[in-house]
């Protein structure tokens, strides 16, 4: 097997500590320092200006190029000015990895994006990897190697063991490492990745991937340049077995440019990536207690949930409903006890509540062996994937608890595919040697269901992977999509279902064309300036007559000119008046980061005041249509809600695929697509309106972008 592109960087031979201080409280000082207290036994070269002879005991020398060994990896934390000139000298003594500490680059102004760019080039051109510049640095645990300047490492000495953790930001990385290592937590790789200019979040996580100390990876986002990588590094990780724990912060909208439709004013960067990371099999965690809660539960199992079914087995009731609302609310189910199980635990205890939650009540401890032998049948007699117990703190009294615990550890090797996890206070020899036999111990019942929840989301989701095709060849031009009618035809001929109607420049035109086409009517003002026609009453419905509709038409062109005097008007639109169905939303968003986005949902002109819409990436397949479809609220109003008809919806579930494929297609063109609403009905499905705003510099001539 090849060696992964960033073994240099994780893996040194050999180091140069550009800008070392003999003074180990110092950032040039500290990693010095913890290299060498952590016992890291590659040779580490210090490099000072200073012309002093030792640094921290060890040889020193003023540049790279004057060390008499051959360097592998250099870490430089000099001033900002000397930045290029250390860079220059490493790159020419042979290094194959840089990691640059130091700060005031592209966070700072233009001056140091520029630098930032130059340095990187270097790196490029010569085929070397740099970290940062502005990093943390990184830590590989189990080899000692501890290139990096964070004061978390003065009380807290990393300790082997599987998690590991990827962060463009420093501080974020400290917190979070300093927070899992009070917890006993034990890391293999720890890595800032800082501005990015050449190593970012994406190829840290596929490099962990291949990497064997690593079984669960935490990540955390500030943004991400390159939505493509992204996607495949979690892919890379859900088929290799190795779930991802990620948090991306700044939960915030992509801009009033976004905003001009319905689905980009929806469709905020948090949507989109929680939509991706779903796809891609990773779970998104709130906060960094959630992210290391899920990261040790599986460390500590070594396995996802089989299913999502989950038995609770209790001493307090309250504690039993506590945990019963947690898991129904994170999407867990407690199938009701089996009967074999219910007669099993009403043999074993009488005065049992013998349902799921399963409550022992404290009369559990008048039998003897009684927890361990109730937990026994539900694990035999039921095919949960997660066994939580509720007890208290017996671990607090390890002698007392001894015998218990020896009689959950046989239990726990007897059913080693399913998740153990207890739920008390416990002295920290006891949680130690629980976990070490597979048994995860928790303090909080309520975290110890989200930490659950997530696994078991994590391996439902890879069964539904997805990894969208290599982006399409430029487009044909779409032609005037700037009003509905033209935003239709183009649709239409994207095989998507559209009523007939006719654009009219009269009044007298427009009564023609309702007689033709039977009443009732609906009107419509068609200006390539005028998005959202209700905003002005530019909408009129249940036109019945001929007359109804001519006075329709002037009343929409009075009323346009009067609340838009600067718009073009192209005249009114006249279609089929549609009775009945269910008004739905379909869109187009397309991500600057990860491309055309699906979005489906409640339609109407509430739809962003109830926001009850879920996203996917395009193109579809049928499959990932229904899947969209069971992820929205609304749905259930097609299936008979309330005694009502049942709707189509393989015909609704088409029409997105349609749209879906249609926008993929034309990527390169399209900025968002709106049909708003669009009507499912007992037989088929009809797009209302539409509205398709194209790229601010799309390939398409004598186009239009509608804002």
């Amino acid at each position: 097997m090849a060696m992964h592109p960033l073994h240099p960087l994780f893996h040194p031979t050999s180091v140069a500590l550009v800008g070392a201080s003999s003074d180990p409280e110092r950032i040039g000082g500290r990693p010095l320092r913890f290299m060498r207290e952590g016992g890291f036994e590659a040779p580490v070269y210090p490099v000072n200006r200073s012309q002093a002879e030792t640094i921290q005991g060890l040889p020193a020398y003023a540049r790279v190029r004057d060390i008499p060994h051959p360097v592998d990896h250099a870490v430089i934390c000099v001033p900002v000015a000397g930045v290029e000139e250390a860079v220059r000298d490493s790159i020419a003594k042979g290094v194959r990895a840089i990691q640059v500490l130091t700060a005031g680059f592209a966070e700072v102004d233009a001056a140091g994006r520029a630098l930032q760019e130059r340095i990187a080039g270097l790196c490029r051109d010569a085929g070397v990897r740099m970290l940062g510049p502005n990093s943390l640095g990184l830590l590989n645990v189990p080899t000692r190697f501890f290139a990096t300047f964070s004061t978390a490492l003065n009380g807290l000495q990393p300790r082997p063991g599987p998690i590991a953790l990827a962060t463009q930001s420093g501080a974020f990385g400290s917190a979070a490492y300093a927070a899992a290592s009070l917890r006993g937590l034990g890391f293999s790789k720890i890595v800032a990745t800082g501005n990015e200019a050449d190593v970012d979040v994406a190829e840290c996580i596929d490099y962990l991937v291949d990497d064997a100390d690593t079984r669960v990876i935490c990540a955390a986002l500030e943004s991400c340049r390159d939505g493509a990588c992204l996607r495949a590094a979690l892919l890379k990780a859900a088929r290799a077995g190795k779930p991802v724990v990620i948090m991306k912060v700044g939960r915030t909208a992509l801009g009033a440019a976004a905003a001009s439709t319905h689905t980009g004013s929806l469709a905020g960067d948090d949507a989109v990536y929680d939509t991706v990371f779903a796809e891609c099999g990773a779970w998104r965690a709130g906060s960094i207690e959630e992210m290391l809660d899920i990261a040790y539960l599986y460390a500590t199992a070594g396995r996802l949930p089989p299913n999502a079914d989950v038995g609770v087995v209790t001493g307090s009731g309250g504690i039993g409903i506590l945990m019963a609302d947690d898991a129904g609310e994170r999407g867990l189910d407690l199938p009701p006890l089996p009967d074999a199980a219910r007669t099993a635990a009403l043999e074993l205890l009488p005065f049992a509540v013998a349902s799921n939650p399963l409550d022992m009540t404290a009369q559990v401890t008048a039998v003897p062996q009684g927890v361990p032998r109730t937990l026994a049948l539900m694990l035999d007699h039921t095919g949960y994937g997660s066994v939580f117990a509720y007890l208290a703190h017996v671990g607090l009294s390890p002698e007392r608890f001894a015998a218990t615990q020896a009689e959950l550890v046989a239990l726990r090797r007897r059913h080693p595919e399913r998740l153990m996890v207890l739920v008390m206070l416990s002295r920290p020899e006891v949680s130690a040697a629980l976990q070490a036999e597979g048994i995860a111990v928790f303090e909080d019942p309520s975290r110890a269901v989200q930490a659950v929840a997530a696994l078991a989301r994590i391996q439902q989701r890879r069964g539904m992977l997805h990894l969208p095709p290599p982006p399409a060849p430029a487009s044909a031009p779409l032609g005037d999509v700037a009003t509905e009618d033209g935003a239709k035809r183009v649709l239409a001929g994207a095989g998507l279902p559209v009523l007939p109607e006719r654009i009219c420049r009269s009044a007298a035109e427009a009564a023609e064309a309702a007689a033709g086409m039977g009443f009732p009517v609906v009107a419509k003002i068609v200006s390539p300036d005028i998005v959202h026609k209700t905003e002005v009453g530019g909408v009129l419905l249940h036109l019945s007559d001929g007359p109804a509709v001519a006075a329709a038409f002037d009343t929409l062109m009075q009323r346009a000119r009067a609340a838009r005097p600067d718009a073009r008007l192209d005249g009114v639109l006249v279609a089929p008046m549609l009775r009945g169905g269910v008004e739905m939303i379909a869109g187009i968003h397309r991500d600057p980061t990860f491309g055309p986005m699906v979005m489906f949902g409640s339609g109407g002109t509430a739809v962003e005041l109830f926001k009850d819409v879920a996203f996917a990436s395009a193109p579809l397949t049928p499959e990932r249509a229904r899947a969209l479809l069971e992820r929205v609220r609304s749905t259930q109003l097609l299936r008979g809600w309330r005694g009502g008809p049942h709707y189509d919806e393989a015909a609704l579930a088409d029409a997105l695929c349609r749209l879906s494929e249609f926008a993929f297609a034309h990527a390169d063109q399209i900025e968002s697509i709106d049909i708003n609403p669009l009507v499912v009905r007992t037989e088929g499905a009809a797009c209302l309106d539409a509205v398709i705003a194209l790229r601010p510099h799309g390939t398409q001539e004598g186009g239009h972008a509608v804002h």
